[in-house]
């Protein structure tokens, strides 16, 4: 039996920050939970985003959840996109960066792929390649 691995960003704004992933490299949120679906949640956090599934980029799936603590950015992780076009990579690599820090340019690599890093405006750092 085997598992399967999502990752789970917890976020300081889930809703904007899903928006952000849709509109950079298409998809849809394909359900919300707010913490306000609970019984006995305080007003204050009723309408905050408790778990969110969005697909992304074709059929990956990616959770989002709005943090009770403050958010930093980690360069312990990274998350992959590996595309089979690099046209599609490349437009990838540019709509994660908008607001971000581009962090390693996206250019043809001694291996034979195209490769780029980016860190997004919320901290999350992507690396974007191609399949050699």
């Amino acid at each position: 039996m085997g598992a399967q691995l999502n990752p789970y960003l917890m976020s300081e704004d889930a809703r904007t920050q899903a928006d952000f992933y849709i509109k950079a490299l298409g998809g849809e949120v394909v359900s919300v939970m707010t913490f306000g679906q609970l019984p006995g949640t305080p007003e204050a956090i009723k309408d905050k985003v408790m778990h969110m599934m969005l697909v992304v980029a074709g059929a990956n799936t990616l959770f989002l959840s709005d943090s009770s603590e403050p958010v930093s950015g980690s360069r312990s992780i990274a998350l992959a996109l590996t595309y089979d076009n690099e046209s599609e990579a490349r437009t990838a690599y540019t709509n994660l960066g908008e607001g971000g820090a581009f962090k390693y340019p996206f250019d043809l690599q001694p291996w034979g792929a195209y490769y780029g890093e980016v860190v997004d405006q919320f901290g999350v750092t992507w690396q974007v390649v191609t399949r050699v």
